[in-house]
Parts: structure tokens; sequence; C-alpha cells
């Protein structure tokens, strides 16, 4: 028999034997898992009366809104979850590529007792053959999407298999079960919300959630750790950046795991993330939204360079050159992963899933995208990204490395480099800023005059005390950089 996702089962039986145990927390109150079965079976027989066909769900982080993502699941729905904060004709194109029959908000009461749900369907104008589905299409549970911060999102489908899978790794790894508290911090739509949401459900943990609408208040966020008595707590840079602005000196003692994930965390500030967690192992994870948890590895003192890690449990990776053949000893080369927890492929889009270069096993592999060198003691380090290798003044430059050089000053906070066209040029290099107002554009164009060739110092090189602009999933929103530059230019 097939291995099916038992995130919806286990809610069940963990309600019928445990109903009073606290299955969320949200804004201090709890929601036990008694009341979130009931509040899942309001749902699953709304969605029930719908035309056959995905649904999509409003990602609006609330208990009822989790209640509606299990109800779908529950009725055997494929379930898209688009970004909130996505602009409304970016939502209505993720509908229509879906194949979407019904868009799905949940209403909150004030009780958690019950999910009243208000519903619109959608008028779908293509015929079914207009929406590829990927094999094993009936088995798929969620479409989730790219962050799109270098272009339109992809439908990523995740299968059930996929998903169960996944969700034991995790809570063996991370022991999500009865009496641990796990942060949900990440919007839903994310992909990190199969370890800290459901996940944890299926594991019979609390999911303790981080209210959006504080997402940036760092001492809210440090005192929701300390009075919900979080246990694993896993994020992406910009969450333990905020913490450690927030209150200097601060320690958060019942946090046993952390985890830093989504985006490159800087070594310098280990000493104080250790700090901040004196009690918890520290762990970085690598993966992306195709393939989700691919490596890790432990962050322990002394650390210059942040390693990707080993890969988990049935992963495999290669290093593969520019000219298609397999690396194995040192150097640089695009990463390529397949893992248990992978994506059939989009669902609306040409895939990056290729064979291995040299036959060697009939596995899928995912083109990352990702350029990694891997040292002399095997070591794999991230180097920048072949989609953001380009051509300045007619030199290559690589923008991530670019962007690196300027983390480096300790008065950078955040840096995105950016590539415009420019009709005499060519392109242009073009760099934000996020500074702690101690340095200004000259001392930073200095900075990087020293460290990189011509090519790659900025042209313009913008200096800001704000926070730079982020996807829904927590990525600097290189798309909406450039669109600015261009209107300035």
């Amino acid at each position: 028999m097939a291995l099916r996702s038992q995130v919806v089962p286990a809610l069940l039986e963990h309600a019928r034997t445990s109903p009073s145990a606290p299955a969320l927390l949200w804004r201090g109150a709890p929601v036990g898992y008694g009341a979130l079965a009931a509040m899942t079976r309001s749902a699953a027989a709304v969605v029930a009366e719908l035309p056959p066909g995905p649904v999509s769900v409003v990602a609006e982080k609330t208990p009822e809104t989790v209640a509606l993502v299990l109800g779908c699941l529950a009725a055997g729905r494929r379930v898209l979850l688009p970004a909130a904060t996505l602009p409304v004709d970016t939502v209505s194109g993720l509908h229509d590529r879906a194949g979407c029959v019904a868009v799905l908000a949940a209403a909150a009461d004030g009780t958690s007792n019950a999910a009243r749900l208000t519903t619109h369907v959608v008028d779908v104008h293509a015929a079914p053959s207009d929406h590829p589905e990927p094999d094993d299409a009936d088995e798929v549970a969620f479409l989730l999407t790219t962050s799109g911060s270098t272009g339109v999102p992809k439908i990523v489908p995740l299968t059930s298999v996929a998903v169960e899978r996944f969700a034991l790794w995790a809570d063996e790894e991370f022991d999500l079960g009865p009496g641990r508290r796990v942060l949900n911090y990440a919007p839903l739509n994310f992909d990190l919300c199969l370890l800290e949401v459901w996940g944890t459900l299926r594991a019979g943990g609390c999911v303790v959630l981080a209210d959006p609408e504080r997402a940036t208040d760092g001492v809210a966020l440090l005192d929701l750790l300390v009075a919900q008595d979080v246990h694993v707590v896993q994020a992406v840079p910009l969450f333990y950046e905020l913490l450690l602005a927030a209150v200097p000196g601060a320690r958060v003692d019942g946090v046993d795991r952390v985890v830093v994930t989504g985006d490159a965390f800087r070594p310098d500030r280990l000493p104080a993330l250790r700090a901040l967690f004196p009690n918890a192992r520290v762990d970085n994870v690598y993966g992306c939204t195709e393939t989700n948890d691919s490596f890790s590895h432990e962050l322990r003192p002394g650390l210059t360079e942040i390693p990707i890690g080993t890969p988990l449990p049935g992963v495999r990776a290669l290093l593969v050159r520019e000219d298609g053949t397999v690396l194995h000893g040192p150097g640089v080369g695009e990463l390529l992963v397949t893992t248990p927890f992978q994506t059939p492929g989009y669902l609306d889009s040409p895939d990056r899933f290729t064979s291995h270069p040299d036959g060697a096993d009939d596995l899928r592999y995912f083109r990352s995208g990702d350029l990694v060198r891997r040292t002399a003691d095997g070591s794999l380090l991230l180097e920048g990204r072949t989609d953001f290798r380009v051509k300045v003044r007619g030199q290559q430059v690589d923008t991530l490395a670019v962007e690196q050089v300027l983390l480096d000053h300790s008065g950078v906070l955040e840096a995105a480099a950016v590539v415009v066209p420019d009709q005499r040029a060519g392109n242009l290099l073009h760099v934000v800023v996020r500074t702690d107002g101690s340095v200004n554009s000259l001392v930073l164009r200095k900075h990087c005059a020293e460290r990189l060739p011509p090519a790659a110092v900025p042209s313009t090189l913008r200096v800001s005390k704000d926070p730079l602009p982020r996807t829904s999933t927590g990525k600097v929103d290189r798309k909406h950089i450039t669109t600015t530059m261009e209107l300035v230019i």
C-alpha cells in the first residue's frame, strides 16, 4: 500500500485520545486538539460541496485557516497556498494556472470552536488539458509556490508521500510530539510549515503561531518564545537578527533546538546567536521549495564559514561543472540534489529536474542553481548562483559575491545587488544596503574597490536605514529592487 500523509488521521487520533491537549497557541490562547478536529470536520463538510478540482486558501495566519487547510486535505482536495501579500493579478494568475475551482477564506468567530467559511467560486475558462498535472497527481496534497524573487512564482506540487516522509524525518530529528512546543514564524504558504505546522500536528505537539502583525517586533518575538515555553525554533536569518537587536544580552533558556534556514547566515553573528539560546543545538539547514530540506550542519563555536552540511537520510547530491561533467574532488560546480521529499515537477512550467549526468542511477536530480565549492576535506560551501552570474562591462560578475563582500563590513546589515540594463554599457551593477548608520556610500565604495575587480564595483550604491523589501518567504525581493532602480534611472 502506498505511503500517504497521516496529518489529518493523526490529528483526529490526537483529538480522540487527548482532546484538551493544545494543538495551537494563538495570541496567548490555546486551541485544543478536540477543538481543532471539530473545526477541521466543519471545513471538510464545506469543501465537499464544491465542484471537483483544486482549491485555493487565503493563507492568513489564524487557527481557522489552519483548520481550513486540514479540511481541504480531509476532503481529498489539492490546496494552493498563495501568499496573502501577493498582488491581486499574480494571485489570479496562480488560480488560473492551477485550475482552482474555488477560493476559500476562514472567518474567525472569536471562539475557535468552529470554522465559518466565506467562499468564492472561480470561473475556470481553460479546459482541464490546459492545466498539465504531474505524475501521481491524485496524490498531490499541497500546491506551494516559489518566492518569485526573480520572476513569476512557479507552482510546486507536493505529494502526500513526500509530505509523510518529511513529517516522519522531522519528528525523529526534532521530537515534535506531545509536550513539545514549536514556533511557527513563517507564513502559512511557506514550505517551512511542513515542519512547524503540519509535521508538528501530525506528531501531536503544539504549534505556537507567531502573529504576522508583530513579525518585525523583536521584543514581542522574544516575549513569545519565553512566555509560551517554546522548545523548537526554525526561521530565516532575519528573524534571529530581530531578536539579537531587540534586547542585547537576552537569553532564551527553554529552546533546545534552533534551525537557521532559508538564506545565508553571517558567521560573525554565531557567538551572539549561541548566547541568545545557550541550551540549544543550533543547525544550519539547506533546502529549497522543490526538494525541501536537503542538508544540515551543526553550527559549533569557532566557525568562520558555514557549510551547507551533510545530506539528510535518503538525499543524494552531485556537483556538476559547466561542461556537464560530474566533479568528484575539490572545486566549484552547480549543486544537483535528489530527496525523498521532492516535488514531481512544476505544475505549469518547465521543470529543472534532470537525470544523473553519468547515468549512474535512474533518480531525478533537481538543478538547484546554487554554485557550491567542495573543499579538500569534503565540506560544501555556497559560492553563488548560476542565475546571478551576469556580464557587466563585458566581464562576468557574481552578484551574490558582491553582496557578501558588503556584508563582511561590520556596518552593513543587509545588501542586495541587482543588474539594470543600460543602452551604452549593456548592464550596470546597482546595490542597496541597509546600515547601522555608521558608514556612508563613500566608505562602502572604497571597501568594495579594495576587495572586488573593477567590473564588480557597483555603479550605484544606495544606503538606507530601512529594511530591504522582502518576499512573502523572507528573501530579499530583488525583482522589486530592480524595478525601483530602473524607474530611478
